[in-house]
């Protein structure tokens, strides 16, 4: 049996006749936190939407569990999800609900726990990230890296087997990207659970990750052991890990000639 939770096979996907895929291959084993890294406008997070059933691959297919995910009926999607956590860019928390609630809403939605076995879920969950005594205030009370946070615990309140993070480290300063991403580790393994990391922050993601897929121009351009990458020559690689202006990555997006557009 494979060790494979979550496998994505010769996937093809676009939107409105723009190719984001073509022929991605990635497998993501039990245990292992794996990034999903590349330029804006690759389709990084559009592959965790693949992943929880959200969009269909136009070719190939995305398996969670040994099951395609687009082969599900639509209990068979809800179902799959039961078992994957999802971190949403900026947290995305309830703001009309408390931070005791937003970690106790998945709890009260898909499951038939009793408020007192709640109560202790949610209180222990939000210790793990520190913010226990925080379980009274309200969104707009918390600061950045609080929310993120809380959004984290609501993530595995379920203890999934599939924690997604699009972007978790977005907007952090550097004392709360260092929490976040010892969290991240911390809690994949406690969990035994699968990681996955769809980021742009290189430092913080090759602190954490067992392994880095790049993605460009719609393909797995390159893929290896942070140590491996950060030693690689590709030069789309070397460009995004250094952070340098000049490369294959271009700046501008396609547009024709500046002089004629704007002599009409």
């Amino acid at each position: 049996m494979t060790s494979n939770i979550v496998e994505i096979d010769n996937l093809s996907f676009g939107y409105s006749g723009r190719i984001l895929h073509k022929g991605i291959n990635m497998t993501f084993p039990k245990g292992k936190v794996v990034a999903i890294m590349g330029g804006s406008g690759s389709g990084k997070t559009t592959l965790l939407r693949l992943i929880g059933g959200q969009v269909k691959p136009t070719k190939g297919e995305v398996r969670v569990n040994g099951q395609v995910v687009h082969e599900q009926t639509r209990d068979g999607i809800y179902q799959l999800r039961r078992s994957m956590g999802m971190l949403f860019q900026h947290g995305a928390l309830f703001t009309d609900l408390s931070v005791f609630d937003n970690v106790a809403f998945p709890m009260r939605e898909l499951t038939d726990l009793p408020e007192s076995m709640i109560r202790d879920l949610v209180l222990l969950k939000l210790n793990a990230v520190g913010l226990r005594g925080a379980y009274k205030l309200m969104p707009t009370e918390l600061s950045g890296g609080m929310a993120r946070r809380v959004a984290l615990a609501r993530a595995v309140a379920l203890d999934p087997n599939i924690i997604m993070y699009d972007e978790p480290f977005a907007g952090l300063d550097p004392i709360s990207m260092g929490v976040i991403c010892e969290l991240i580790r911390s809690l994949n393994d406690a969990l035994g659970a699968t990681s996955i990391i769809v980021s742009h922050d290189v430092k913080e993601t090759f602190l954490i990750a067992d392994y880095v897929y790049f993605v460009a121009n719609g393909e797995v351009a390159a893929e290896g052991t942070p140590e491996d990458l950060m030693q690689s020559t590709l030069p789309f690689v070397h460009q995004f890990v250094h952070g340098e202006k000049d490369g294959p990555v271009p700046f501008h997006y396609a547009a024709p000639d500046y002089r004629a557009q704007l002599l009409g």
